[in-house]
């Protein structure tokens, strides 16, 4: 290969890293604007049947992981702090496990962790589907008080960013 071509060939490349790397950080929620929360049922580990439009009015994290995601299980303590710190003002976290989960491993995982917040198993994949893709876990929706998806992290936010956003969101008419 002529050094032209193989300089080509590298600058091929980096435009398709840069394409790709544009396109993650549209999912990271730098698109156009927000888009609104899925009208979705679903069922907490408990039983509960809920729907998304009883989160309205609230700031909502939605959060997509898995126990074996070892990524996931390393955010939790930080999810449980945010939660515990902006519930009484009117936040919300929702934690949807992953399709690929064992409903039995989550439902562990959540009665030792004490998580104090709703749980569920989304066994067909439909709250996902719902969300549109998530491709990896841990991938979370912070929601604002209109039902607006204002922010999507792929991979474990920045937890100091994220609670000066819900702090932000919180604090909206």
């Amino acid at each position: 290969m002529s050094l032209s071509r193989r300089h080509l060939a590298i600058a091929a490349a980096a435009v398709a890293t840069a394409a790709g790397a544009a396109l993650l950080l549209r999912a990271g929620g730098a698109g156009s604007g927000p888009s609104q929360t899925p009208q979705i049922g679903y069922t907490l580990l408990d039983g509960q049947l809920r729907h998304t439009r009883q989160l309205q009015g609230q700031v909502v994290l939605v959060n997509f992981w898995a126990t074996s995601c070892s990524s996931c299980v390393g955010e939790m303590p930080e999810l449980v702090a945010t939660h515990q710190k902006y519930r009484a003002q009117g936040y919300q976290t929702l934690a949807v496990a992953m399709d690929y989960d064992p409903p039995a491993a989550v439902a562990d995982f959540a009665e030792s962790r004490r998580l104090p917040f709703q749980v569920v198993i989304d066994n067909t994949g439909a709250i996902a589907r719902s969300f549109g893709p998530v491709p990896l876990t841990p991938t979370t929706f912070l929601i604002n008080k209109r039902g607006h998806i204002v922010k999507r992290y792929l991979g474990p936010p920045d937890f100091v960013a994220l609670r000066l956003l819900i702090e932000q969101l919180l604090a909206e008419v």
